[in-house]
């Protein structure tokens, strides 16, 4: 299992705006300096992360964004799942694409399901404030730059 580009820099952008203090706003160039990451990528994801409920964008002069939620109220597991565009592991996994021959008596494909289901079940046990846990760390490198 790979994440896309896209969910990393989800994840990303919630641990920076997650380091700051809950007044401080971030701003997606801030963002983008300290990561190395485009700044429009950033700006298709923070929009995203605003729609769903994890950021809050605050718009003019003097604006950015912060956490719309307590970091212990973000689970991974959800921020994963909704960021990302599918969980095909196999081609079997898209009954509307699978043409594998096998698949009516191929037992892969339940391991890697159950395979899957660890996956989430590890990252649904974690929310950003166990990513958090070296905010002064996390700051003393994103904040530096």
């Amino acid at each position: 299992m790979r994440l896309t580009m896209y969910t990393d820099f989800s994840l990303r952008v919630l641990m920076y705006v997650g380091a700051k203090e809950k007044s401080q706003l971030s701003t997606i160039q801030e963002i983008s300096t300290a990561y190395g990451i485009s700044k429009n990528h950033l700006m298709k994801v923070t929009y995203e992360l605003g729609k769903h409920g994890y950021i809050e964008t605050i718009r003019g002069r003097g604006g950015g964004i912060r956490l719309a939620l307590n970091p212990n109220e973000i689970n991974i597991g959800k921020v994963v799942r909704k960021t990302e565009d599918d969980f095909y592991l196999v081609e079997c996994f898209n009954c509307a694409t699978n043409q594998c021959v096998i698949t009516p008596v191929c037992k892969l494909r339940s391991i890697l399901r159950d395979a899957l289901e660890a996956y989430f079940a590890v990252l649904d046990a974690y929310t950003l404030q166990d990513l958090l846990v070296n905010k002064e760390q996390l700051g003393a490198i994103l904040f530096m730059k």
